[in-house]
């Protein structure tokens, strides 16, 4: 389960900005958009990011993306001589003449306890790197171990195994990444690498492209054609059955529309485009719901009916369900007490010196009889457009 994800000076991030799933517990409203952790505290299933265009919102799902690739490529780089990863993946706050390091932090919590890992990193080294752990059962806080350039410090339960390679690890490959290759009798690496990764990044575009449902779609109609079309009766697609055809390596996709009692197959490629992306999110969300994995989604709502967002976003409320959604989004609709909780909604703000600050609603005073979406609009929050006057005239 993801708890928190922290950057500093990425992109228009200059300053550390955390988004946190932890639950707020003066809240009592929608339990059921909460989900209790193994450690016995609470997290949202469900974040939604509000934002102008070019606010920096963006950003975030971005800084998770290379977050994940730094990890999976450091060691890689080393064996292959390729473009080192903190080379290719720094993209410091370009407003400033001196370009400083960047930082990434997470905060995961696993069925044995809950972990923090961390890296601060420049083009040429890993600067600092940490892990720590704190049990379920016993709340007891952990050094797994620090890292301080090429220094590196493990805490007692890893000190034995581990302090034999340590020298062996380059300056710009991270701890995590080296340890995760090896075979050890500790398991602690791997599977908070494993945990990391259960954060899918994506933005809506992967939903919208031909061969993701080429790729996934047959395997879901083998598998779980019932569910799939129970999903698209519940949307109100009109779509009676779906089926596939083989033509060698090609595949062909088809729906099944019922008028006057006769059949007519449709290819999918002429269903409207809302429909193709409904089919390919529930593909998406239901492997994230059956996986316990989290989903990181920019501009969810594109080519969605505000109804059908709340659908999917729905999917996530099931009772034992320990998949999480964050999505941005521009689509006020749903930015309502009825829906979402008020440590659900964040906002990310444009400063005017090109700086992205990321807050949530509840760090506002909120009135009891508030409306979120109307307040918004109003710029009580921030984050939407500064828009000035401006006239189409013809040129002389």
């Amino acid at each position: 389960m993801l708890v928190q994800f922290t950057l500093k000076n990425f992109l228009s991030f200059k300053n550390e900005a955390t988004l946190d799933m932890t639950a707020i517990s003066a809240y009592k409203e929608h339990e059921y958009n909460l989900m209790e952790t193994p450690g016995g505290d609470k997290l949202v299933k469900v974040a939604a990011i509000y934002g102008a265009n070019a606010s920096g919102k963006s950003n975030l799902r971005t800084a998770m993306e290379v977050f994940q690739k730094i990890i999976l490529e450091s060691f890689h780089n080393v064996r292959r001589q390729e473009e080192q990863a903190i080379y290719k993946y720094y993209f410091p706050f370009e407003f400033h003449d001196q370009k400083e390091n960047t930082e990434f932090e997470i905060v995961v919590i696993t069925d044995v306890a809950e972990y923090r890992y961390g890296f601060e990193y420049n083009p040429q080294e890993i600067v600092s790197e940490w892990f720590y752990q704190r049990k379920n059962s016993t709340k007891r806080l952990s050094v797994l171990f620090e890292r301080s350039g090429t220094k590196i410090e493990f805490g007692a339960m890893l000190r034995k195994e581990c302090d034999i390679y340590k020298n062996q690890i380059p300056a710009e490959t991270l701890v995590l990444s080296f340890f995760n290759k090896l075979r050890l009798k500790t398991e602690v690496f791997t599977n908070v690498f494993q945990e990391i990764f259960k954060t899918w990044v994506s933005t809506t575009d992967t939903f919208e492209k031909t061969h993701f449902l080429e790729q996934y779609l047959p395997e879901t109609i083998d598998r779980d054609k019932k569910s799939l079309l129970k999903f698209l009766s519940a949307i109100d697609s009109g779509i009676k059955d779906i089926y596939y055809e083989t033509d060698g390596k090609k595949i062909k996709l088809y729906t099944v529309h019922k008028k006057d009692e006769k059949i007519y197959p449709i290819h999918l490629h002429r269903e409207s485009e809302g429909t193709a992306k409904s089919i390919a999110i529930f593909i998406w969300v239901k492997k994230a719901i059956l996986a316990g994995s989290s989903m990181f989604v920019d501009e969810l709502n594109t080519k969605l009916h505000p109804l059908l967002l709340k659908f999917i976003i729905d999917l996530f409320y099931e009772r034992n369900s320990k998949a999480q959604l964050i999505y941005t989004t521009h689509d006020t609709t749903l930015l309502n007490k009825k829906f979402f909780r008020r440590d659900q909604i964040w906002f990310v703000q444009k400063e005017k010196d090109g700086c992205s600050r990321l807050e949530a609603l509840s760090d506002f005073k909120v009135r009891s009889d508030a409306s979120f979406e109307k307040d918004y609009l109003a710029g009580v929050y921030g984050a939407i457009p500064r828009l000035k006057a401006f006239e189409i005239v013809e040129e002389e």
